[in-house]
């Protein structure tokens, strides 16, 4: 078999979305305090090499092939990936890793500063498991979702081109679970060191992941046309999003924020996700000025309703997903002249199908993030001391720390030396 231009298409896609999960990495870690930013970090790395691993054991298996009752494939089917060797499918299996390792790090910016990394470690496993890997069978598969399945058959099959449901509202509801089992940080909306520490390593990660969102969206492109079409709605959303949010903080508080524009990016990002290949650019401008303006008024309410969702996956992850979901059942271009949004004469249909996709996702991830966190907060705990908390989650996980201060206090009450050391040090410093 020769080596196409759709192949090495893929192959390099797939690597722009793997670049993305580092983009997380930086992105969430500027948005951390100093002594929580390589916990951070390193909550989405783990991230890469457990799904990484999981994927070829049995994760691809139970994203497609032979389903058991509409809800995951057969995990046995392709085990290790041995029944594919020597195909192309190698190719789709890569490429599909990518998404699911970026969907499980994306969560775990809503318990920022505050969970054992091994706790981590076990729930990424087991959540890619029970629900990445259903939920992509449901909707990608063949299963429930799709043209043929229980639900879809009923209310028609949903458009999620690149993960509206199976990435966005699925992470955004997992991290709000999350959020609601671990509790909030001590100091939650009083304390201001909270505030994000490095607003460079936001904005480099949202630059990273505006640029691996090409082949996360492109990647699947059929045609020169569909590609063509992507990409543009792909610079178009998020670049509209920005906007909207800059101008919703100016006249809210006055001042357009560096972290808001990078923020606005990326809900602009998650917003296009499931609409990039079936609206009009001038749809996804719209698309995203809407999408920037709701994430930006959803971040703020986390402090009214009091949970801790740390660096706003709901705000922005969930609320920008179910609005680009929702938002095909109104713009959705025609396919052939037939169907299409309601404001291109395509009826409710559409709409209904949206909507039913997103309730599936919500419910589906609720309820499994919720029995996952719990089993493993009863157990092995979730969260990290009151002490640990105090002292950095990174000296505590890690025993490192992001930054070494030298001792000239600009860390405030941080240490960058274990209790025991710092005494050695100062005694040695002290005789000497």
């Amino acid at each position: 078999m020769d080596l196409s231009a759709g192949h090495v298409w893929v192959m390099i896609s797939a690597a722009l979305v793997l670049l993305m999960t580092p983009g997380v990495a930086f992105f969430y870690g500027g948005m951390t305090r100093a002594k929580a930013a390589l916990n951070m970090m390193m909550m989405s790395f783990v991230s890469i090499g457990l799904v990484g691993v999981i994927w070829v054991l049995w994760g691809f298996s139970m994203t497609g092939g032979d389903g058991i009752a509409g809800l995951f494939g057969n995990p046995f089917t392709s085990f290790g990936l041995e029944d594919i060797l020597g195909t192309e499918d190698l190719i789709t299996a890569g490429y599909g890793a990518t998404f699911a390792i970026i969907t499980v790090a994306l969560i775990s910016g809503a318990v920022a500063d505050r969970t054992k990394f091994g706790a981590w470690a076990v729930f990424v496993p087991v959540w890619v498991t029970l629900v990445y890997c259903p939920l992509a069978f449901m909707v990608w598969g063949g299963g429930l979702l799709g043209a043929e399945g229980a639900i879809g058959s009923v209310v028609g099959e949903a458009i999620d081109f690149a993960g509206g449901t199976v990435v966005h509202i699925n992470a955004g509801v997992a991290g709000l679970v999350l959020a609601l089992i671990l509790g909030k940080r001590m100091g939650f909306g009083k304390d201001p060191n909270q505030r994000p520490h490095n607003i460079p390593f936001v904005m480099l990660g949202a630059t990273l992941l505006w640029f691996g969102w090409f082949g996360f969206n492109g990647g699947a492109a059929g045609t020169a046309e569909e590609a063509g079409l992507i990409w543009i709605n792909t610079l178009a959303a998020p670049a509209a999003a920005m906007l909207g949010w800059l101008l919703t903080e100016r006249l809210r508080d006055g001042r357009a924020t560096s972290l808001g524009a990078a923020s606005g990016v990326v809900a602009g990002l998650v917003a296009i996700t499931p609409a990039c290949a079936n609206v009009s650019p001038l749809a996804a401008v719209g698309l995203g000025l809407v999408a920037g303006v709701l994430s930006a008024l959803a971040v703020g309410l986390k402090y009214r309703f009091g949970y801790d969702d740390s660096l706003d996956v709901v705000g922005v992850h969930l609320v920008a997903g179910l609005v680009g979901t929702l938002a095909l059942g109104f713009i959705a271009l025609p396919a052939d002249g037939v169907g299409g949004g309601l404001f291109y004469g395509g009826g409710l249909g559409q709409l209904g199908a949206q909507a039913a996709a997103a309730a599936v996702a919500i419910v589906f991830s609720g309820v499994l993030t919720l029995l996952i966190g719990l089993a493993i907060h009863k157990t092995m705990g979730f969260r990290i001391s009151e002490e640990d908390e105090v002292n950095g989650v990174d000296l505590s996980e890690h025993a490192e720390t992001a930054y070494e201060f030298g001792g000239l206090g600009t860390g405030g009450s941080f240490s960058p030396f274990p209790d025991s050391a710092r005494t050695t040090t100062t005694k040695e410093t002290v005789n000497s």
